[in-house]
């Protein structure tokens, strides 16, 4: 087990409630403290035994607090992320990095200055299930990689709130910097790097407003290329109802084809197969099925903390370039994204 480390978290929703808080406890961490400016936020925070301020600056005073997630709505990671980088806070910072790419990049340069540990919450990265993926890829088990495919979705209406009473800031451009390209493909395109070792350089896609009555795109198609040649196909969407098939990743090789259902999203499970490629015989694989990814990112994060040769793992100046990714997808979509361009 680590040694014991104090988080704060900066935006107490759901994320932070169900499956943070529970992996900072599951890892043997301490929840010290909670910023939120919601009475409703702050005393569910209490009930896990934390300190809960109104505001940023209680929670920086906390001198136990030495890693602190940030879960605030986008467009306000930046003032987050750069008052705790002053301060001398590890910072584990939602994704996507940022509501703009203006934003983001000034928050890798803070980062950068100050020589504050900070990484983005790709928790995809650590699901037992895409780890052995990863290694099963690294062993040529399925040959050259020549395509990933991946299906990430769910039903996001207008009404849906983290806590009664509280808005969606999510279908909100000026908060969210844009809808489902902005929140889920993220993910994916971290997944791409994460698995094959080299990220996306060339990317383009398409967006709709389909079926949800909000200002935000609630789908988007995405099509990439990796250095090598590798392509990469992202459906992400916020009008799949839930009870439908939507998430699944796919890498297909010149040997084989690595399959994952139900992996990608907060939860542990889900199940992996592998299909030959000469005879079409399957094999399922086995990988942790209990531990969360964000338990998992947790452990990950504090083995790092303690250890600066760990660190080589979380990397801003990579997670900016996933933000230009965005950037540029929502360009050749002629649809805006950022705070700026809402």
């Amino acid at each position: 087990m680590e040694e014991h480390i104090g988080w704060g978290i900066v935006g107490y929703g759901w994320v932070a409630r169900d499956y943070m808080a529970p992996a900072i406890r599951a890892a043997g961490h301490r929840l010290v403290a909670v910023a939120d400016p919601g009475e409703v936020s702050r005393a569910a925070a209490e009930k896990e035994g934390a300190q809960a301020h109104a505001d940023l600056a209680g929670l920086i005073a906390e001198p136990e607090v030495e890693a602190v997630y940030v879960a605030t709505p986008n467009h306000l990671h930046r003032g987050a992320v750069e008052a705790l980088c002053a301060a001398g806070k590890a910072v584990l910072c939602e994704k996507p990095m940022a509501a703009s790419l203006a934003d983001a990049e000034a928050m890798a340069a803070s980062a950068r200055r100050s020589g504050t540990f900070y990484g983005t919450a790709f928790d995809q990265r650590h699901h037992p299930g895409h780890r052995a993926m990863r290694a099963l890829i690294r062993e040529g088990r399925i040959g050259t990689v020549t395509a990933i495919r991946i299906v990430y979705a769910c039903w996001l209406d207008r009404g849906w709130t983290s806590f009664e009473g509280q808005d969606n800031w999510r279908i909100d451009p000026a908060q969210a910097g844009g809808g489902a390209l902005m929140d889920l493909a993220p993910h994916g395109i971290d997944l791409v790097d994460f698995l094959l070792g080299e990220p996306i350089v060339e990317i383009a896609a398409m967006t709709q407003a389909r079926a949800q009555d909000y200002a935000v795109d609630d789908g988007a198609l995405l099509i990439g290329r990796t250095g090598s040649g590798a392509l990469a196909q992202l459906n992400v969407a916020y009008n799949c109802p839930d009870a439908l098939p939507r998430r699944r990743l796919e890498v297909v090789g010149t040997r084989g084809m690595l399959t994952a259902i139900d992996t990608m999203g907060q939860t542990a499970g889900g199940s992996l197969t592998l299909t030959e490629g000469a005879q079409g015989r399957t094999e399922t694989i086995a990988f942790d099925r209990q531990a969360s990814p964000f338990l998992e990112q947790v452990r990950a994060f504090g083995r790092a903390l303690r250890d600066r040769e760990a660190r080589s793992a979380w990397d801003a100046e990579r997670d900016l370039h996933t933000m230009r990714l965005i950037a540029r997808a929502y360009a050749a979509a002629g649809a805006p994204a950022g705070r700026d361009a809402a």
